[in-house]
């Protein structure tokens, strides 16, 4: 139980941000271009994968396929996000939440392979 939990607190905080990345729109998506170097087209893809990703963690409880798939999505993004805030010079501070994130998918993704 406490194992659907976890992936939903993960696939809301993640879809909350991957839906604004689709969108696109007004000081988030200047901050990324200048900041990141990321274009516009990379995070919408981004976007995508943590809203598609997300929506694979919510429905979790229908097996243990759909959690995998989920984490693996949603980490991709996370790696890279995490790559991406440490070259931007912003260290551990900068890449906490997605460090959080990335920790709680990847023992989420390792749950799926224990032996009942």
């Amino acid at each position: 139980m406490i194992q659907y939990l976890l992936n939903a607190y993960v696939g809301k905080s993640m879809i909350d941000g991957g839906l604004a990345k689709v969108k696109n729109d007004g000081q988030m998506g200047e901050e990324f271009e200048s900041e990141f170097k990321v274009d516009s087209n990379q995070m919408k893809v981004a976007g995508y994968l943590e809203t598609i990703g997300s929506a694979f963690l919510f429905a979790s409880f229908l097996g243990k396929t759909f959690t995998r798939i989920g984490t693996v999505m949603i980490n991709t993004v996370l790696g890279v996000a995490i790559f991406k805030h440490y070259k931007a010079g912003h260290g551990y501070e900068g890449s906490k939440n997605a460090l959080k994130f990335f920790g709680l998918n990847t023992l989420s993704f390792a749950e799926t392979f224990r032996r009942k």
